[in-house]
């Protein structure tokens, strides 16, 4: 297999049931490695609030992943700012912390978050709009979890910024795991007929790029691989970078968004599965030819 088949086998591994990145069609990887080296100022909202006995909390699939992003595109030369709800705020800050320090970090407010787009876009100006494990509307207008449950009480409403950032010339990109967030309408069928609840579930916003994965925290390593590849610099996260970025959004209150608990593990998976993933992207990437995009 060369690196691009390789990098989908890894990220396509349904370890936790879900039932989506099995069925799709790997993306275009030349595609998208074009338009994330072209990206010059990027936002990044993030945020998957879990009801654990009435007390919300942020989960730890998302804030990793986004801060990776973040790490990987500013490393590269792009602008980068984290976005996301009041309830992952102190996930996003930790995550960020540890990945990528230099990231501004901004809370969506609790109301009227329509305009409150349209100032942020309008004085950011980004070339590129990243949603990565954030809740989407369903075709009723309401959030989901991946139970199939209502979570309006808990999510803060995000749906204007694709169609806003996309109206102002920006590139948007759209990372989830179970067809439940924002900007995976593109995949809506496929939600539909093989993820539990599909049929309620399933978000109709739309992103230019739809990125699908086991886990979605993945795609954080898997834009790192792919840049890294393009331009023959290692940007991949050390493992004890991602423990300590892990420790700490736990620490900050996270929990784990399929279990509801405190630990070390994202998609009741732990953290020693992630990690080895990790490794093997890395190998992958080792292995692969230097500036492995086409006409590069």
């Amino acid at each position: 297999m060369d690196f691009y088949e390789q990098l989908w086998a890894l990220l396509r591994r349904d370890e936790t049931g879900r039932g989506l990145a099995r069925w799709l069609p790997a993306p275009d990887f030349d595609a998208l490695t074009r338009t994330l080296l072209s990206a010059e100022r990027a936002v990044i909202l993030t945020g998957f609030p879990v009801d654990c006995g009435g007390v919300f909390h942020g989960e730890t699939d998302g804030p990793g992943g986004a801060a990776n992003l973040a790490r990987a595109l500013m490393t590269t030369g792009c602008d980068a700012t984290l976005l996301c709800g009041g309830v992952s705020l102190p996930q996003v800050r930790a995550a960020a912390g540890v990945l990528a320090p230099e990231a501004e970090v901004v809370c969506l407010p609790g109301g009227d978050t329509a305009a409150f787009a349209r100032d942020l876009l309008t004085r950011l100006r980004p070339t590129h709009f990243f949603t990565i494990e954030h809740p989407g509307k369903g075709a009723d207008g309401h959030f989901y979890n991946m139970h199939g449950r209502v979570i309006d009480d808990m999510v803060t409403d995000a749906e204007a910024f694709l169609p806003l950032a996309r109206r102002l010339g920006a590139v948007t990109l759209a990372v989830g795991d179970g067809g439940n967030e924002l900007g995976m309408g593109a995949l809506r069928s496929v939600v539909e007929a093989h993820v539990p609840h599909g049929k309620r579930l399933a978000a109709v916003g739309r992103a230019d790029f739809t990125l699908a994965s086991g886990v979605s925290n993945w795609w954080g390593w898997a834009v790192a691989a792919l840049l890294s590849a393009a331009t023959g610099r290692r940007l991949l996260p050390s493992p004890e970078e991602e423990l300590r970025a892990l420790r700490a959004v736990v620490a900050s209150g996270g929990v784990d968004g399929c279990t509801g608990k405190s630990d070390l593990s994202v998609d009741a998976l732990p953290l020693s599965f992630h990690l080895d993933l990790l490794r093997r992207m890395e190998d992958a990437l080792c292995a692969a030819p230097t500036r492995v995009l086409s006409g590069v």
